[in-house]
């Protein structure tokens, strides 16, 4: 499993100021894990309020494997808007676009190399990261934990195909144990019997995604034993450089889910995990397509009147 490669799963379909200081236990926010963040879009600062780097090479801006505070989640132009990096701009605005009013911890995982291209990211990445975010979930009133990046790397269709991590298992029971969602994307392969690895593990909260009408996206994966909720995924989206680009993919649908769920948190903060995740299965819509049925659209506004 630790060679195994984390693939950005956003399709796009048209294919630094400083950083507020660190939030008050007070101040609930949601932990973005994803490529790079690009700070001088206008307005980003606002809903970023702290930049982390955590990585298996020393690839962090400081030339290390870890490094907090301003400049830590981005790196020089124009290759924050290349290469797939732009894709960690796109989620901070899938967030934005949930609730104007989120606070975003941001931890970059993937390295550049000297050219700007894609370092490879392993799973011992997902393992530093929520590493990371259990020791701080305190600090950060940390509520909700994306990470929209994933691979396919699976058993046969028909077994239980999810690979298994024990750390990653059990860094997941960790943060349901202290009332943290953790959000990853089913993927965009039109497998309609498997999701990817890490949403495939039950210990987590998968996300397929949807179209602007409601009906199941055909390209999100789905898996009716394992997947728990689909949330929108197509839509138009600030990216890096600060251009408007049309984004269709179970990373948007991730980061809304996750949202929603930081959103009926903030609202109701005497739930408890197993609580919340009840209000949002006992709200939810039920969706399909021509491919899947039964599949429960996250309905944020039921939640919260719920």
């Amino acid at each position: 499993m630790n060679k195994k490669l984390i693939a950005i799963l956003a399709v796009l379909t048209l294919i630094a100021p400083v950083a507020a200081k660190a939030n008050t236990p007070q101040q609930p926010t949601i932990a973005i894990l994803d490529t790079a963040v690009d700070m001088t879009v206008p307005g980003i600062a606002k809903n970023v309020v702290y930049e982390v780097c955590v990585m298996e090479v020393p690839l962090c801006p400081n030339s290390k494997t870890i490094m907090e505070g301003p400049g830590s989640a981005t790196f020089q132009h124009p290759f924050v808007a290349q290469n797939g990096f732009e894709h960690g701009t796109q989620m901070v605005y899938a967030a934005i676009s949930a609730n104007p009013n989120v606070r975003i911890v941001f931890v970059r995982i993937i390295g550049n190399t000297l050219s700007g291209g894609r370092a490879m990211a392993g799973t011992k990445t997902v393992e530093n990261a929520l590493d990371w975010v259990i020791q701080n979930k305190e600090r950060f009133n940390i509520q909700a934990v994306s990470m929209a990046q994933s691979h396919h790397n699976l058993g046969p269709a028909g077994t239980d195909y999810c690979p298994k991590n024990t750390y990653v298992i059990n860094q997941l029971n960790t943060l349901k144990s202290i009332n943290v969602g953790v959000f990853f994307p089913a993927g965009n392969l039109r497998d309609y019997s498997r999701i990817s690895w890490p949403a495939c593990n039950t210990e987590s909260i998968s996300v397929g995604a949807t179209m602007p009408t409601g009906e199941v996206a055909i390209y999100s994966n789905y898996d009716s034993a394992r997947i728990d909720f689909v949330a929108l995924g197509t839509m138009r989206l600030t990216s890096a450089g600060n251009r408007q680009v049309n984004v269709a993919g179970t990373s948007a649908a991730t980061q809304i889910a996750a949202t929603n769920w930081f959103t009926v948190r903030q609202a109701k903060p005497n739930l408890g995990y197993q609580e919340t995740l009840d209000l949002l299965n006992r709200t939810a819509i039920i969706t399909k397509n021509s491919r899947v049925s039964g599949a429960k659209l996250i309905n944020v506004n039921g939640a919260l009147n719920g």
